[in-house]
């Protein structure tokens, strides 16, 4: 695999727009070649700003010199963002479907550190509703790795049968791979890209954890219906399904929806992780703004799910310490 340094983020409007220009020309299918190439961003400083505009609206500590574990995502963003609006990537970015992500973090990243961060298309998978991408993202200090993430995208097409479990990659299947959620109005959704980045909706897998007795329910969250604009301007993805009523009929939404990072970042602030962690979040339903959700969690176990005992699922995961 070819690693290509860049000097800095690329923008991501034109990168979106982009992406939906090429997506009619896309044809997905999980024998497809893709990018074998690793973006890097050699020397990467925070910005204190955007950070704490970040923790804010995530209800992540302010102030802390240490990074929220999801934050190093938000960095990489633009880098997958450009992998997948390459023409050589086969799944068309518009309706594509952000439907989980699962986060390595080896040791606490401070917000003083400069980063190297990587991204790369690890592998196609076939999947029931069509083709899914995993999308790696690691970040190195002093050349130790100190975080990753696994990503898995999926897009939505006919398919000749069942989806076999093997995949289509670059190199070794990554410990991340996984399920999806994703987002049709009506339909329960997950994190979709340009026509619906970071829903969920029950496109995934079966949950694991099906059949065990509810998560026990701590707090009742009433969500403003500008958390898609905060988070938008926090972390760069403004995709328009999340800024305004308006924007995300276009889409086929009701009113604007919440990011799945933001679903996911908001559980993870109000669980708490330890410094070395492994989590997962699956995207299952979008979330409307405003609205009003109820967190559900355990010692290892998190949801997001609507209002009442029988709340669709917007969001499951689990939090587990590493040795």
């Amino acid at each position: 695999m070819t690693s290509v340094s860049l000097p800095s983020p690329p923008a991501l409007a034109p990168l979106l727009a982009r992406g939906a220009l090429l997506s009619p020309l896309k044809r997905p299918r999980p024998d497809a070649g893709h990018p074998r190439v690793r973006l890097v961003l050699p020397r990467l400083r925070i910005d204190q700003t955007r950070l704490t505009a970040y923790e804010r609206v995530c209800g992540f500590g302010a102030g802390e010199d240490t990074l929220p574990v999801t934050y190093p995502h938000v960095l990489g963003f633009p880098l997958a963002m450009r992998l997948m609006s390459d023409r050589r990537f086969p799944l068309p970015l518009l309706g594509l479907v952000h439907t989980s992500i699962e986060i390595t973090r080896h040791r606490p990243l401070p917000v003083a550190g400069a980063y190297e961060l990587a991204v790369h298309v690890d592998r196609l998978t076939p999947h029931r509703r069509g083709t899914e991408a995993t999308v790696v993202t690691e970040a190195r200090d002093g050349g130790e790795l100190v975080w990753e993430s696994h990503s898995t995208y999926l897009a939505r097409h006919g398919t000749s049968g069942a989806a076999s479990p093997e995949a289509v990659s670059s190199g070794p299947a990554s410990p991340g791979a996984a399920s999806p959620g994703a987002a049709t109005p009506g339909a329960a959704s997950p994190g979709t890209v340009l026509s619906r980045v970071g829903v969920g909706d029950g496109a995934g897998a079966p949950l694991a954890d099906e059949g065990r007795l509810p998560l026990p329910v701590l707090d009742e969250w009433r969500l403003a219906a500008d958390i898609g604009r905060r988070y938008g301007t926090a972390s760069g993805d403004r995709n328009p399904i999340h800024l305004h009523p308006l924007t995300a009929r276009l889409f086929g939404f009701p009113r604007a929806i919440a990011h799945g990072m933001w679903t996911a970042a908001r559980c993870l602030a109000a669980h708490g992780t330890p410094e070395a962690v492994r989590v997962r979040a699956d995207f299952r339903a979008p979330v409307l703004l405003p609205g009003t959700v109820t967190f559900a969690a355990d010692g290892t176990r998190f949801e997001l799910r609507g209002p009442g005992d029988e709340g669709r699922l917007h969001v499951s995961g689990r939090v587990e310490a590493l040795a």
